[in-house]
């Protein structure tokens, strides 16, 4: 299905694909010789053969705000290469959580999926970002909207109680090329909903939205379509997402965001300008097309 607006969501552009640049980070401005520490990696899940999750301790003085990145750190041929990463853990837990893809031949991610429990990463100690929660104006319903390990953030967005007192209506899309791509699925169908603290706060309020585009699915195509087209709202269903009530969090591939950024654009949504000024949607500045 193509796209009715110039340019491609590029699934697999997101900001942890960023991995066959240079050796020093993959975002502009990220802190490439920040402090770092090391961690010990706890768990490693990997949801099929292009995503993994995993999760490490966290140093107590680590501090964060829910949609902000750090830079891991490994050692490959005798360097220490670095990428940034989303924290997909809320600031409340005691562990880190990453989300990546497998990048075929990447410097970084091809070392980074054979880590196993009991390994040590570099964590840098200064989290940085700009999809954080400050940065939107007041409103009724939250749209979270990302494409493959975009969705990273918004699994701490999402953790976030904040979220629930600040929204009536929380909307997760997940866009992702095949069905068994979807991962953390069960977290936002069945698991936040039961999660002992956070339970109470989401009940039915969650809105969970998965979008496949190359394979047979109830909600087949891209973001940017189905946005475009007014079919991402009237399949959840609910109404067109209006610039007077609702406040989106974007994360993906450059082309993705520019895409969706033209989209809201036209519909009246302001971007949040700079940190710390508040707006209709926020989307990854620090994250530059390589």
């Amino acid at each position: 299905m193509q796209s009715a607006i110039p340019g491609d969501e590029r699934l697999n552009d997101t900001i942890q694909a960023a991995d066959a640049a240079q050796p020093t980070g993959s975002a502009a401005g990220a802190p490439t010789q920040a402090p770092i520490d090391q961690e010990t990696v706890l768990t490693v899940t990997h949801w099929n053969e292009s995503y993994f999750s995993l999760t490490t301790t966290r140093d107590p003085g680590l501090r964060f705000a829910n949609g902000q990145f750090v830079m891991l750190g490994l050692p490959v041929d005798g360097k220490l290469v670095r990428r940034a990463y989303s924290i997909a853990s809320a600031n409340w837990d005691e562990r880190l959580e990453f989300f990546s893809i497998k990048v075929p031949g990447g410097a970084f991610t091809t070392r980074l999926a054979t880590i196993q429990p009991g390994d040590r990463i570099h964590v840098s100690r200064k989290p940085v970002g700009t999809l954080v929660l400050d940065d939107l104006r007041p409103g009724r319903r939250l749209w979270l909207l990302a494409t493959g390990t975009g969705l990273a953030p918004f699994l701490a967005v999402a953790r976030d109680p904040n979220t629930w007192e600040r929204f009536e209506e929380v909307f997760v899309v997940h866009g992702v090329r095949r069905a068994d791509d979807l991962a953390y699925r069960a977290l936002f169908e069945r698991e936040l909903a039961a999660h002992e603290c956070l339970g109470p706060m989401v009940g039915d309020r969650l809105r969970y939205v998965p979008v496949v585009s190359r394979e047979a699915f109830p909600r087949q195509g891209r973001i940017t379509t189905l946005l475009h087209d007014g079919a991402l709202e009237a399949s959840v269903p609910t109404a067109p997402i209006d610039p007077a009530h609702d406040r989106l969090m974007l994360c993906g591939g450059p082309g993705m965001l520019a895409d969706l950024r033209a989209l809201l654009d036209a519909r009246g949504f302001t971007a949040s300008p700079s940190q710390g000024v508040a707006g209709d949607y926020v989307f990854e500045r620090a994250f530059v097309e390589r």
